[in-house]
């Protein structure tokens, strides 16, 4: 079978960085090719190529056996070309339809046939999984949500390569068997996946084919009978990375410091109850829209209709009267789930984003103190080996692990006594999750509560002393960290 793609020698560079060094690669159609590397390696740059977004310097893209060039997205589309960006590019103030058929509404050009519109995007949505109507504004989903409807507007395109860009960093459990099954869908009508991932279970379990990118450059490639964790670890890395070792609950009463007596939000949460001791990693496990991450939400006081009470540090406070200001004040702060959009000034210095959440503590008498806020940026940086040429670079030019610690930076700022993780290994590469596992392990270790979510149900097991699993808005279960696995959770989570 010949490739409906092929990529000869593929260069691309940006001021001071060489992305792309000679990568040539080969896409079959009806196969899933799975791509993995480091943030930084070079794989959305080269997937930005092929979909048009940017040109490359040198080398050549075949499409059907002929030279080709894509000037812009559009280009890469109407040739079949559809690409699912890790960060995404759907409007918030529009429907779920009018995303997906953005700039190709249905009907006459004067007047939008909306009938039509909702049911050909309802017939998608129920293609890829999706429980969400065409008419629900996009700023209303969830993020899972929001990557099922980007999943549907590049099928719309009636793509023959799909390329899907992290598709799964906040799925779980059903979610995640919805996107694997609306894959094969695709392979079995002869469409050809690109499928990035740093989950390396999900690369060897669906992908028939699976490069490995380092430093810019395809350093090999292999079919799945082939492939191991150990072998694809050892490609991205260049060396051998030591697997984690389940954590040792810690012996001996600690005080609570958290302890929430009754919390509900509406119809998402139900007398919810569940305390934090000093020095614990509280691990919170649940399919998407189960309701962990609006449980984070009203500890930091962004929901505002949330009711109930909490006790920190036996004093009893309402949620009523709770406020993110007031939760920093008191020692909560919240690390979450979209660092982009929630947790960065994208376009700012590093120390500015660093210092934020506490500006006291770096000015005198309102007015700031420049030397302060750089020397509180440095000692993050150096504390948390943020990899950035100084702190005055912008976030925006770091790799997503990068991006991460300077968030867990912000947050530390503040001197908190909990600190709520919210997806805190989203979309960063295996390297970089290793040493935000030891950041979490080591904020423990100094007396900080921790409670982390993860639709990553596997990597809860090993830092978290308890798990505890919310199912439709309740808590479900508990488990100790020896006794806790993937299959109890799932269980839970289901039932």
């Amino acid at each position: 079978m010949e490739p409906i793609l092929r990529i000869k020698g593929i260069s691309k560079s940006f001021p001071g960085v060489q992305a792309l060094r000679n990568v040539s690669l080969d896409i079959f159609p009806a196969e899933v090719h799975g791509i993995v590397g480091a943030n930084g390696a070079g794989k959305s740059t080269l997937m930005k190529v092929l979909s048009g977004v940017i040109q490359p310097d040198a080398g050549e893209i075949v499409w059907k056996g002929a030279q080709v060039r894509f000037p812009t997205p559009l280009a890469a589309q109407r040739q079949g070309i559809a690409i699912i960006h890790q960060e995404f590019s759907l409007v918030p103030t529009l429907s779920v339809a009018e995303n997906i058929f953005l700039g190709r509404l249905a009907g006459k050009p004067w007047k939008v046939s909306w009938r039509e519109l909702y049911d050909e995007a309802s017939a998608l949505l129920e293609r890829v999984g999706a429980k969400v109507h065409p008419k629900t504004l996009v700023r209303q989903l969830r993020i899972a949500d929001m990557q099922f409807v980007e999943i549907a507007k590049a099928l719309s395109f009636r793509a023959e390569i799909v390329i899907m860009d992290e598709p799964s960093a906040v799925l779980s459990g059903p979610e995640l068997q919805s996107l694997f099954r609306t894959i094969e869908h695709l392979t079995q009508s002869g469409v050809g996946v690109v499928y990035i991932s740093h989950r390396l279970e999900e690369i060897t379990d669906i992908c028939e084919r699976i490069s490995v990118m380092r430093d810019g450059q395809v350093v090999e490639t292999f079919p799945r009978a082939e492939a191991n964790r150990e072998r694809i670890i050892r490609g991205i890395a260049g060396a051998d990375i030591q697997e984690m070792e389940r954590r040792q609950e810690s012996q001996g009463a600690r005080e609570v410091v958290l302890d929430v007596v009754n919390l509900s939000l509406g119809h998402k949460l139900t007398n919810i109850r569940f305390s934090l001791r000093r020095g614990e990693i509280l691990g919170l496990a649940g399919l998407v829209g189960s309701g962990r991450s609006e449980i984070a939400r009203s500890l930091f006081g962004l929901e505002k209709n949330a009711v109930g009470e909490f006790m920190l540090n036996n004093r009893r406070i309402r949620f009523q009267q709770w406020s993110p200001r007031k939760a920093i004040q008191h020692g909560i702060t919240m690390l979450p789930e979209d660092r982009k959009n929630e947790g960065l000034l994208l376009s700012h210095p590093m120390y500015m984003n660093v210092t934020m959440t506490r500006l006291p503590k770096v000015s005198r008498k309102g007015w700031m103190q420049f030397r302060r806020e750089i020397l509180a940026a440095e000692n993050f940086v150096e504390r948390l080996r943020i990899k950035a040429p100084s702190v005055h670079a912008r976030p925006l030019t770091l790799s997503g692990g990068n991006q991460q610690k300077v968030v867990f930076g912000k947050c530390l700022f503040s001197e908190p006594q909990v600190l709520i993780l919210d997806e805190p290994t989203r979309g960063v590469d295996i390297g970089a999750r290793q040493e935000i596992y030891h950041i979490i392990r080591d904020l423990a270790a100094e007396g900080k509560s921790i409670l982390l979510i993860s639709s990553d149900w596997a990597e809860l097991m090993p830092l978290c002393d308890r798990i505890i699993v919310i199912h439709e808005g309740k808590v479900k279960a508990e488990f100790h960290a020896h006794e806790a696995d993937v299959e109890k959770i799932m269980q839970a989570a289901l039932n």
